[in-house]
């Protein structure tokens, strides 16, 4: 009996998404299977359309590694929030004679392909392919997720230009890096880049970030590199601090959008405003006057054409996905181990508190974090010891040692 093998795209976009659906293609096709894209994630599906498809083929898809987006679009759509909904994505797939899934997605599509597979009790094999930019999926050995590194080279070359920006016109930036919940582009992105200063959730306890923290940790910032006769500078913040912020700093969340899967729109929330506001008039209390400028950096880099890293990585994935299927492994994670494709179970990659997909955060309690700290400024106490430097950082602020101690919680 012959197979067919469906394609579905959930989430924010990522570069190398086309990567995968062009080597799945080429390699079902070459077994002698059909190919059906689904276009729109599982949008359709849900609503009972089993009419939006693409039936594709190898001179169709032979070259699309090469583009960013996807060729099959996108969406939030959850069929986990309503057992209608997915008992009808089910019985779509199965009307179009799908027997073999792969879905191309963040930690919310995995979860969905979970929920497919149980409902589909084998009818159906599943293989997920983890796919997203924030880089904060659970592979093992610190495999990096398909579109990080090219969209990391993207974010780099943003920032570094900022950089160049802020030396040449003597201001600052606030970079504001996507990711959802971890830390991992704005690093790597500030790291490669060399900016003043990067701020991400991993840094703080756990639990709610005060506005004033973040504040505070940005203008001492400022104030040192102003003492060291540097007017200039970019600092890189996720946008995951954003989540974390008390509520009572974040009236404007409130009306904020949320998505599907009840997050919170974060491009929703003003987090580059509302710094630059806060740390714009924090100075000007210090008698300090500064240019500070928002951008956001994230739509930019999701449908950039993948790097050559990106290019081969995502060729491999789809490829394995069918090889893993038509061996017969189903409810399973794609992931490539050296040079070997390694199925992991859904089970594994599981928080089992939560039934959802685990969230991989930055681990801080490494070398190369500790590197990236390192070679950022920040104030600390040691500067306010005796000596020119502390010296220099009592002109600039107007205020004593021990009042800057006191202003940037270090007494």
């Amino acid at each position: 009996m012959t197979a067919t093998f469906g394609i579905v795209v959930g989430g924010g976009p990522a570069p190398g998404i086309n990567g995968v659906i062009g080597a799945a293609t080429i390699m079902a096709r070459r077994q002698g299977a059909r190919v059906i894209g689904l276009v729109e994630g599982f949008r359709w599906l849900m609503a009972g359309d089993t009419g939006r498809t693409a039936d594709l083929r190898i001179g169709q898809v032979s070259r699309i590694h090469l583009l960013g987006g996807s060729i099959l679009q996108t969406s939030r759509a959850n069929p986990t929030k309503n057992p209608e909904d997915l008992e009808r994505v089910v019985g779509g797939l199965e009307k179009l004679g799908i027997d073999h899934l792969i879905t191309i997605g963040g930690d919310d599509t995995a979860f969905s392909a979970r929920r497919v597979a149980e409902v589909a009790g084998g009818r159906i094999r599943v293989a997920h392919v983890p796919k997203t930019i924030d880089n904060d999926l659970p592979l093992p050995n610190d495999i990096p997720t398909f579109g990080f590194e090219t969209a990391r080279e993207q974010a780099t070359r943003i920032v570094s230009h900022l950089a160049e920006d802020a030396r040449t016109a003597g201001r600052w930036y606030v970079a504001v890096v996507m990711g959802r919940k971890a830390g991992h582009l704005a690093l790597g992105t500030a790291k490669a880049a060399g900016a003043t200063l990067c701020l991400i959730p991993e840094d703080f306890p756990p639990g709610e970030i005060r506005l004033e923290t973040v504040v505070r940790l940005i203008e001492g910032a400022v104030v040192k590199r102003l003492a060291m006769g540097r007017a200039h500078g970019v600092v890189v913040v996720a946008e995951g601090i954003g989540e974390r912020l008390a509520p009572a700093d974040l009236e404007a969340l409130e009306s904020a959008e949320r998505d599907e899967h009840g997050h919170i729109r974060l491009q929703e929330v003003p987090l580059g405003r509302v710094l630059r506001t806060e740390v714009r008039d924090s100075l000007a209390e210090l008698g300090i006057k500064m240019t500070l400028v928002e951008k956001d950096v994230g739509y930019e880099l999701r449908c950039a054409p993948p790097n050559a890293f990106d290019l081969d990585y995502t060729r491999d994935l789809g490829a394995g996905a069918v090889r893993t299927l038509l061996d017969g492994h189903s409810g399973v994670m794609i992931t490539r181990q050296g040079s070997e494709i390694v199925p992991i179970p859904f089970d594994e990659m599981m928080d089992p508190e939560t039934g959802r997909t685990r969230v991989r955060m930055v681990d801080t309690g490494t070398g190369s974090h500790a590197n990236a700290g390192a070679l950022q400024v920040r104030l600390e106490r040691e500067d306010l010891e005796e000596g020119a430097h502390r010296d220099a950082l009592e002109k600039t602020s107007s205020l004593s040692a021990e009042a800057l101690a006191k202003r940037y919680g270090l007494d």
